[in-house]
């Protein structure tokens, strides 16, 4: 979604190199006219496909004075010169812990004497229901959220205030465009999902650490998320789909996979412009198609504009872990930038970008729009 510098209003477009394509001025069709994706996500897989197909021909026109070439070209708007919206209307919003890597790390450092996956994590995608309401687009300022934490001695009751633990969490997003009333099997899920984007879900790993306890998490991820002003379609992935990693033991018959969807995204993750981690989505254990099948196998249904998110990549090398929780391991071995600067975890001031590209035909590469925050003071003292 973008507005450009006359005071028009949010409209669907296409980015094409450094320049957005306005769907509505190209296609005539008024659905692109609206504030949100969700009114074209709504209708269907076909409708997605064709229009695709549509904006192709336009961009492919193969004589310069074509009638279409010259509409195309003036529905062309610098990118520099456009403002990002949300490109979707959020409805609910699932987080998943799907990557094992991660899962691991995270159980290594939290139960350093307990086996580092729970008895469950291999025969079901774990998940929380997340605040929709806080997602908010690229660029938003994110402020440092207040809350309890555990007191700094042994059994001293919980202390209250800003976080001293903040983080940033390298994900990747998918929206469903067409709903659905009951169960989705895992071979139906490109009837369902749109596209896929760049999710930061931000976390206060003091806040989790004390609040989860059994449940959670809450506060710890409620303030914000992060996501990227751009959604690739599914379609435009094609070249990108690999098998996912080798699961042992087998899933259930409704988990069972349906084609290879895991998805080959190389993503980057930059702390003030430092490059901090490179990591690899192809290590993800479950797959999309596999967490829409959970989600749903319950009879939840789901609508247009619902989300949910990977949780955090990571990969086997340490400039692979997609989270300071891991690259500073729990900040027991902060990390050092290439500049010098340490971090164990995120300070007031700090900004985080993520960023991915897929293969795409012909040895391509296709990006992903970049999702970006700074960290604020807290607002409470």
């Amino acid at each position: 979604m973008f507005s450009d510098d006359d005071g028009s209003s949010a409209r669907v477009g296409v980015r094409i190199g450094d320049s957005v394509l306005d769907l509505a001025r190209a296609l005539g069709d008024e659905v692109f006219g609206e504030p949100s994706l969700n009114a074209f996500m709504a209708q269907g897989r076909s409708r997605w496909t064709e229009v695709r197909a549509r904006i192709t021909e336009l961009l492919t026109a193969s004589q310069p004075g074509e009638r279409s070439r010259g509409a195309t070209e003036a529905a062309l708007f610098p990118l520099a010169a456009v403002r990002l919206h949300l490109p979707f209307t959020p409805g609910d919003y699932v987080d998943f812990f799907g990557n094992e890597y991660h899962a691991a790390n995270a159980g290594r450092i939290f139960r350093p004497d307990g086996e580092p996956l729970t008895p469950n994590w291999k025969h079901m995608p774990i998940g929380y229901h997340g605040r929709s309401g806080t997602i908010v687009p690229s660029g938003t300022p994110v402020t440092r959220p207040c809350g309890q934490r555990r007191g700094a001695d042994q059994g001293s009751g919980p202390v209250f205030g800003p976080s001293r633990r903040l983080d940033f969490e390298a994900e990747v997003g998918f929206v469903v465009g067409a709903g659905s009333t009951g169960p989705v099997p895992v071979a139906d899920f490109a009837e369902h999902v749109f596209g896929v984007f760049l999710l930061n879900d931000w976390s206060s790993r003091d806040l989790q650490a004390w609040e989860s306890q059994p449940l959670g998490p809450f506060l710890a991820k409620s303030f914000a998320t992060s996501v990227s002003p751009w959604v690739v379609p599914l379609d435009a992935l094609e070249h990108a789909r690999v098998s996912p990693p080798p699961r042992d033991p087998e899933p259930l018959p409704y988990l069972a996979d349906a084609g290879p969807w895991g998805l080959d995204l190389e993503l980057e993750v930059r702390l003030n412009g430092q490059l901090a981690a490179r990591p690899p989505y192809a290590t993800t254990y479950w797959t999309a198609a596999q967490m829409l099948a959970h989600m749903t196998v319950n009879g939840a249904s789901t609508r247009t504009g619902d989300l949910f998110a990977s949780g955090t990549v990571s990969g086997p090398d340490r400039d692979q872990r997609g989270c300071l929780l891991e690259l500073s391991w729990g900040g027991a071995e902060p990390l050092t930038l290439p500049d010098g600067s340490v971090r164990s975890f995120l300070e007031d001031g700090d900004e985080v970008a993520i960023s991915a590209t897929a293969p795409g035909a012909g040895g391509a590469r296709i990006g992903f729009g970049e999702v970006t925050g700074q960290i604020r003071p807290a607002a409470h003292p």
